[in-house]
Formats: structure tokens, C-alpha cells, sequence
């Protein structure tokens, strides 16, 4: 049937090209639209055909007459099954009439064809722009889209950004004294944590990386129960197991940090699924580096945000640095907000020395998140103006000078301090007072965390299974054997 099908079909082209009467009918009205209604209506759509150059195609002695049958009897087998030939004039007219306008609806979505041979561009002209509210002097950036806050909200996100800051002064020095064994901060990012953490509920779960202290901070965290985990004392709620900086608070909605990179994000992921199963009003928000962005992690887990709509916040902290690894190393792309627009999530780009910007960019993400039901993703350009760690000299792999750019004008506490001030609410004694105050505070939680006994030997086997197993018994009765035989190799603080 199909061989007949195309056998008349041919004929019938072929006579109107011997005819001449072809290049009358292809090329007619070309400024018109037609509607191939005999091909299936979900695959076709009206077709608008672009003006052509004035030409009298009828005189023409140059229109290869096998070359125009070769690209209608394409159209034709395109729409095989479903053509039924009403007339000659109609038939040929409706298969020479490919067109850049046509569109097909292939699985996933419809698709207009086009005769350009155009691959898309390794590189773009112009970055995506980065949003921003306040200017390196304080001020106001005119017809800013910014959410307005009131003062005490401005006055309380900035102390936290200071007490942020000094707290990471006072425990970065005492690790550099041997009394903890390892610290990180958030030097250079102290907006990013607590302008987002302002812009949250605490229903909102947090799974953050290991530089969002600040949250942490914003929610109620005490001084005493960071220095508490630092020191790995009974009262840490990780109980001693986990390495400093790695905290976690259930009360706060704050899942413990995890030194793999990234692995936090597909589990913020499926933890906002379940909230949306359960239509609760609220999301989770996950925060990762430029170099959690290179891990098959992150780009599963938006691909599976965004294909199952969850009111996730992916909140990428770009600070140029992977530890020693600078971003053009890792990709080509435009940072991380283009990688957003590949798998159909909602992007922009902030700037994240900018406490307005990320305040009003998270404001409005979990606004989105919550009432339409979809992931975002923020990527926030700031600077890493510390070490990565106590274990790293970033002097080793950047210049002195670039760091201390970055900690002068673009440093996001200074510009913020200009703001408060510039609206009067906020003054040098209040700045000496506050980090006065925060010191002291600081002072005694490192002293009474040092003071309280470990976590006992009992608490490395614990919390693991409901019943412990035969071979956890084992291990812990191994282990009590060689304290007592080598009790000299063990610390004394370590209850038995």
C-alpha cells in the first residue's frame, strides 16, 4: 500500500514539473500562510512563509527539476501514513514548503527546524549579569529591585556578620596554638551566610557544606556550643566524632556538615520532595562551592529537582577557589547560573558581598520555591579571602595583593557598616561595644569547653545500630583490653 502510496504520488510531481506547472505553484504568495491540515494537527502547525527576492521563476532554465523532486519527496516521507491526496495543486504546494517556522512537537517539547547548519557557541559574548543592590560605598544602587528592611533586621544581620567574623579571628588563632586541631572560615563570605540564613524560616532545613557557620549562627547556635563541638567535649552533639567545623543542630533544622564534597546536595534534594509530598510550607536549602559544582553530585540532583519540582535552593558560594583549583580550571561555562538554565531551573546571579542582593535573591527563591513548587539556583560571585583551611597557605597559589583587594573595598561587612551608618543606625562606639563583647563572650566559651571531659569510650560504638552487633561488641571490648595495657598512649581526659 505504502509503495503505491508514493508510486502516484510521485507520478503526480513528476507530470507538474514536465508541466512547468511546478515552479508556478512552489513559489506563489510566498508572504501567505497555509495550514497543512492533512498531516497529523499535533506534529504540524500553521507555517508563515518569509518574503522571498523578486525573481521570475517561471522564465528561470536553472531550477534542477530532480533536485526540487528529491526535497518535496522528503516532505512527503516525513508525513507518510497520514497524507491523503485531495488535489494535485494542493499536494505539491503543501510538500515544498519547508520553513525555519515549522515546528515539530517531539517528545519533550516542540522544536522549529531551521536550514542554517549552526552549532551553538562554546563561548558567549557577554556573561549573565550579576544582581546588585548596594555599591562598594553603602549606597543604594537607583531603581534597585530589593526587598525593603526594616532597622532592627539591619542592625541584627550586621552584628552577626561581625560576631561571625571575630569568631573566626579568636578560633582560627587557637587552632594556630595546637588547643583544637583544625579550623576553616568564612573570611570575605560573611554576607552570603547571614543574609541568606535572614531570609529563611526556621522550618527550612539547612544542608549546608562546611563554610556556612553564619547560618548556623543566625539561627541561635551559642558561641558555647560552637566551641563545644570544636573541642569535641561531651556536650558536642556530634558527641567527639566528627572533625571540628562539622557541626549539626536537629533543633535548628541544621544537618551536620560532611567533608565529601557535594553529597549534600541530591540528599537536599529528596528531603524537599518529601516535604512537598507532605505539602508542608517550606523548602530546603543546600549550599555548596564552585567546586561542588564539578561532582556528579550536583548535576543529579538538579536534574532531579527540577524534573520532579521540588522547592529545593541550590546556593552555589563562587569563590574562585576549589582549595588551590581556580574556576577556569574547572569549566568553560559561564560560572554556575547557566548550568541552572540547562536543566530548567529558575538562575541568577547575585552578588554575594552584597548583603541586600542575597538577601532579597533568597527571599524571593524560597517565595518561588514554595509557591510554585520548583528548585532555584543561586549563584553567588564572592572571594574566599582566607586560607581554605588551617591545612592550606593560599599565598602558595594567589598573590598577596589580590587577597588584600578583595579584603578592603569588596569586603561585604565593611560595605554593609557603610550602609547602617550612612541611615544613622549604627556608630563607631557600637561597633567597639559589640566586638568588645563578642571577644569576651568568645574568651570563655574556649575556656569552659576546654575544661569539660570527652565524650566516653562507649560513645564510638553507640547510635550506629538499635542492638549493637556481635562485632561492634568485639571491637569495643578490643579496644577497652588496649587502653588498660598501653594506658599511657591514650589521653587521660577520655572517660572509660
Amino acid at each position: 500500500m505504502a509503495s503505491s502510496y508514493f508510486s502516484k504520488s510521485k507520478a503526480l510531481i513528476m507530470q507538474n514539473l514536465k508541466s512547468r506547472k511546478f515552479l508556478t505553484l512552489g513559489f506563489v504568495n510566498r508572504t501567505s500562510s497555509v495550514t497543512t491540515s492533512q498531516f497529523p494537527p499535533h506534529l504540524i502547525k500553521t507555517i508563515s512563509f518569509p518574503p522571498l527576492p523578486a525573481r521570475n521563476y517561471e522564465s528561470s532554465s536553472r531550477i534542477n527539476s530532480s533536485i526540487a523532486f528529491a526535497r518535496c519527496f522528503a516532505s512527503v516521507s516525513g508525513g507518510r501514513g497520514a497524507h491523503t491526496a485531495t488535489s494535485v495543486s494542493d499536494d505539491v504546494d503543501q510538500f515544498c514548503t519547508e520553513s525555519p517556522s515549522q515546528e515539530v512537537d517531539f517528545p519533550g517539547g516542540k522544536v522549529k527546524f531551521t536550514p542554517k547548519l549552526t552549532f551553538t557557541s562554546k563561548t558567549i559574548e557577554e556573561r549573565v549579569p550579576c544582581y546588585r543592590v548596594l555599591n562598594e560605598n553603602g549606597d543604594l544602587i537607583i531603581d534597585s529591585d530589593s526587598v525593603e528592611i526594616s532597622k532592627e533586621l539591619a542592625v541584627k544581620m550586621y552584628t552577626d556578620m561581625v560576631t561571625l567574623q571575630v569568631m573566626d579571628t579568636i578560633f582560627y588563632e587557637a587552632q594556630r596554638q595546637g588547643r583544637i586541631s583544625f579550623y576553616l572560615t568564612a573570611i570575605g563570605e560573611e554576607a552570603i551566610n547571614i543574609a541568606s540564613a535572614a531570609a529563611l524560616n526556621i522550618n527550612d532545613f539547612v544542608f549546608p557544606q562546611y563554610r556556612e557557620a553564619g547560618v548556623l549562627l543566625w539561627r541561635g547556635f551559642t558561641l558555647q556550643e560552637f566551641a563545644n563541638q570544636l573541642f569535641g567535649n561531651k556536650y558536642d552533639y556530634g558527641k567527639g566524632r566528627q572533625m571540628p567545623i562539622h557541626y549539626g543542630s536537629k533543633k535548628l533544622n541544621y544537618i551536620t556538615v560532611a567533608s565529601t564534597v557535594a553529597t549534600q546536595v541530591p540528599h537536599a534534594v529528596g528531603a524537599a520532595y518529601s516535604m512537598k509530598m507532605e505539602k508542608k510550607d517550606s523548602c530546603t536549602v543546600t549550599y555548596f562551592g564552585d567546586g561542588g559544582s564539578s561532582t556528579g553530585d550536583f548535576h543529579a540532583a538538579l536534574n532531579f529537582a527540577a524534573v520532579m519540582e521540588a522547592p529545593v535552593i541550590f546556593f552555589c558560594r563562587n569563590n574562585g577557589w576549589a582549595i588551590s583549583t581556580p574556576v577556569r580550571d574547572q569549566f568553560r561555562s559561564d560560572g554556575i547560573v547557566v548550568k541552572g538554565n540547562a536543566y530548567g531551573v529558575p538562575s541568577i546571579r547575585v552578588d554575594g558581598n552584597d548583603v541586600l542582593a542575597v538577601y532579597s535573591a533568597v527571599h524571593q527563591a524560597r517565595k518561588m520555591a514554595i509557591q510554585e513548587q520548583t528548585p532555584v539556583l543561586i549563584e553567588a560571585l564572592t572571594y574566599r579571602a582566607g586560607h581554605h583551611s588551617t591545612s592550606d597557605d593560599s599565598t602558595k597559589y594567589r598573590s598577596l595583593d589580590e587577597i588584600e583587594w578583595w579584603r578592603g573595598d569588596q569586603n561585604p561587612v565593611k560595605r554593609f557598616r557603610k550602609f547602617i551608618e550612612n541611615k544613622g543606625w549604627w556608630s563607631e562606639e557600637a561597633e567597639s561595644e559589640h566586638r568588645s563583647n563578642i571577644r569576651k563572650q568568645l574568651s570563655q566559651a574556649i575556656q569552659a569547653a576546654e575544661r569539660v571531659e570527652k565524650p566516653s569510650i562507649g560513645d564510638l560504638f553507640s547510635d550506629v545500630y538499635d542492638a549493637s552487633p556481635k562485632n561492634l561488641r568485639e571491637q569495643e571490648s578490643f579496644l577497652r583490653k588496649n587502653i588498660e595495657k598501653h594506658a599511657r598512649d591514650y589521653p587521660t581526659d577520655v572517660p572509660l
